[in-house]
């Protein structure tokens, strides 16, 4: 059966061979790759993705941290805020980020394109919308935007962490 992203069947040959065995820390995403990501899903009209793209890159927060967050983190009186907290799932820890212009924006445009409510998750899955969005179609969703713009995922990230936008790490977006 061939998948539909053919870069996804790639990431078996790192396990096959000694040679192409990833090790260490994975480079960041380049800046052409953020903008070339952002603008696809712009002119798609994923407003979703948009929104938790630009989330994972202002954030830097580890996947299982960027889906659990719910509309009140984000925009506690409908309209998305300035700077965050959020208590990190791993370390317990608080972390306090600033969202961008653009990022503000994509929030509020899917805020009310999906008429998400106060007390719900921000980002839902595809089955249930009364359910977070799980961490696995999260790692799909990353993998799918890094196969679209034809480069290889398994090299790349683990989260979106990083000092700035030129830096991100994706690895840790997992």
């Amino acid at each position: 059966m061939i998948h539909k992203y053919n870069c996804l069947q790639r990431r078996q040959s790192v396990w096959l061979g000694i040679r192409e065995k990833l090790t260490g820390a994975k480079p960041p995403l380049r800046p052409k790759h953020i903008w070339s990501i952002r603008s696809k899903l712009q002119f798609e009209g994923r407003t979703r993705d948009l929104a938790m793209f630009n989330l994972a890159i202002d954030s830097e927060l580890r996947g299982c941290d960027v889906v659990e967050l719910k509309v009140e983190d984000v925009a506690p009186n409908g309209y998305s805020v300035d700077r965050i907290t959020i208590r990190q799932k791993k370390t317990g820890q608080p972390v306090r980020f600033e969202l961008s212009e653009q990022t503000r924006q994509a929030v509020d445009d899917y805020l009310r394109a999906a008429g998400k409510k106060l007390g719900k998750f921000l980002l839902t899955g595809r089955r249930d919308s009364q359910r977070g969005m799980t961490t696995r179609q999260y790692a799909r969703l990353v993998s799918e935007w890094g196969c679209q713009h034809r480069f290889r995922p398994a090299r790349f990230w683990h989260s979106f962490a990083a000092s700035n936008e030129g830096d991100v790490d994706p690895w840790t977006a997992f």
